[in-house]
């Protein structure tokens, strides 16, 4: 077993957990993340709301990778190349663009990065572990 494929079976331990940790950060404590984001939640109270969104669609996530049955987790894999990817591409044009300092920028896109290599080395492993069903001739 290569050292990508032992990542990719243990991946989902580390991206729920990612999952879990910024995903209550977001939905406990959003003032904090809009501070970390460069606003001041006090002039913004908007941008609180769709952090508390981020946060339950970001926990909910977490828990199914950690908690989850193994096709629960791959369905999850699955859409989190989507989701991190999209994040990616947010964080990172944002950052092109001014809307964020350029130093949460760019941490901001490394997590989403990582996160997004995550998702697609489990999902790659679960593929492989799948049971394949063969007809008997």
């Amino acid at each position: 077993m290569s050292v990508l494929d032992a990542a990719g079976e243990r991946s989902h331990l580390l991206l729920g957990g990612i999952r879990l940790f910024n995903g209550a950060t977001a939905l406990l404590v959003p003032e904090l993340v809009v501070r970390r984001l460069g606003a001041d939640p006090d002039a913004s109270p908007s941008a609180v709301y769709p952090l508390r969104m981020f946060g339950v669609r970001t926990v909910v996530l977490g828990a199914e990778l950690l908690l989850g049955a193994p096709e629960t987790r791959r369905r999850s894999l699955e859409l989190g190349v989507l989701v991190h990817a999209s994040d990616t591409a947010s964080v990172a044009l944002g950052g092109l663009r001014g809307q964020l300092p350029p130093r949460t920028a760019a941490l901001l896109t490394g997590v989403s990065t990582l996160n997004t290599a995550l998702a697609v080395l489990g999902t790659r492993a679960a593929r492989r572990s799948r049971p394949r069903w063969r007809l008997r001739s």
